[in-house]
């Protein structure tokens, strides 16, 4: 049922994740250094990353209950 709803699969999601969390930490990096240090984007990108894993357990976790 999960599918019908939701017809993306999980890799997308994760591709989409990953490009979008790698995009908004260049940006962030850029505003808050004013240039973009790689070791900086990579550690926020996966910040950033697992921060969106992580706001979609807690919501899945509020559906079952």
């Amino acid at each position: 049922m999960d599918r019908l709803i939701n017809p993306m699969n999980r890799f997308n999601i994760l591709i989409m994740r990953a490009v979008l969390s790698a995009f908004f930490a260049v940006i962030i990096t850029r505003f808050f250094y004013g240039r973009v240090e790689p070791l900086y984007v990579v550690g926020l990108a996966i910040f950033l990353m697992g921060m969106s894993y992580l706001t979609e357990y807690f919501r899945n976790k509020k559906k079952k209950e």
